[in-house]
Parts: structure tokens; C-alpha cells; sequence
């Protein structure tokens, strides 16, 4: 999956999952598909470290604003 975010790129670790990168190999987040009724939606997650699990941060209706959301989160 493109996006064209300057400095960001994506890494498939799944078939609905997607590992963000800024430019230096840092992890900013992930990238979650899923399929509704009402097309797909995208969902900004990060790594909770003192839950030891993924956290959500946010569904959106397309990939660039979820990106965006883990960008300005960060």
C-alpha cells in the first residue's frame, strides 16, 4: 500500500496489518484494515508497553488519516 506520506512508509506484517516506519526505521505505529458494511475502515494502533498489547488510537475511512494520526502522536 502506497500513501505518498513524506518521510513515512508502510511494511506488511499481515493480511490486514501494516507496521508504520518514519525514514530512520523507527516504528511509529500500525495500520489495521477491516472490512464493514459500509466499506472499509482503518484503524491507528500503537503498542501499549505496560498493557503489552496493541491500543487503538483511532478507525478512520482511509489509510493516509490513520497514518497521519500515528504521525502527530508520536
Amino acid at each position: 500500500m502506497a500513501l505518498g506520506i513524506r518521510g513515512i512508509s508502510l511494511r506488511r506484517v499481515s493480511s490486514r496489518r501494516w507496521r508504520v516506519l518514519e525514514q530512520t526505521g523507527r516504528v511509529v505505529g500500525h495500520l489495521r484494515v477491516e472490512a464493514t458494511s459500509q466499506g472499509e475502515r482503518f484503524h491507528a494502533e500503537r503498542f501499549d508497553l505496560a498493557a503489552a498489547r496493541m491500543r487503538e488510537v483511532g478507525a478512520f475511512w482511509s489509510p493516509r488519516e490513520a497514518v497521519e494520526c500515528l504521525r502527530y502522536l508520536r
